[in-house]
């Protein structure tokens, strides 16, 4: 959507990728990604912060079924998407929040990895005039991972 904040990271994921079907048959996958800054310290050498960020990442359709089928635990990726923070109380009525982001690309990082790539030969189904082909993205109302409860 038009001005959504849009937002590129490159990270590692912490867990395997999860994936639900809605109620239409389409395939989300949700997964969470740690992001650590890296930086030279004044000796030349390569650190890294502490304390990492974390997202949940969403993918819908055909990006869920590849990243389900190709990310595992660990796997640097880049994530590029849309952007907003998740706010809710936790058990004892404190405020939190997360940032989530729904992905429209997602690769692995290759910087210290290789891969292999094999196209896809699953044929892309009728366009479904409930789905935002701007954004690529399901109605909220249809997200399966939609909840009250904190992401992690």
């Amino acid at each position: 959507m038009l001005g959504d904040a849009q937002i590129t990271i490159i990270g590692n994921l912490t867990g395997e990728p999860e994936i639900r079907f809605v109620t239409s048959g389409h395939a989300c996958a949700k997964f969470s990604v740690a992001v650590n800054r890296r930086y030279r310290d004044q000796a030349g050498n390569w650190k890294e912060t502490d304390r990492p960020s974390f997202y949940w990442v969403t993918v819908w359709r055909q990006l869920a079924e590849h990243v389900v089928e190709t990310l595992h635990k660990g796997t640097r990726v880049i994530v590029h998407g849309t952007i907003a923070e998740r706010a809710w109380e936790d058990k004892d009525g404190q405020p939190r929040s997360t940032f989530q982001i729904d992905a429209t690309a997602v690769g692995t990082e290759l910087t210290f990895a290789t891969a292999t790539v094999t196209k896809s030969t699953k044929q892309a189904g009728p366009p479904d005039p409930e789905w935002d082909s701007a954004s690529r993205t399901a109605p909220a109302e249809d997200d399966p991972f939609r909840t009250d409860e904190p992401p992690f």
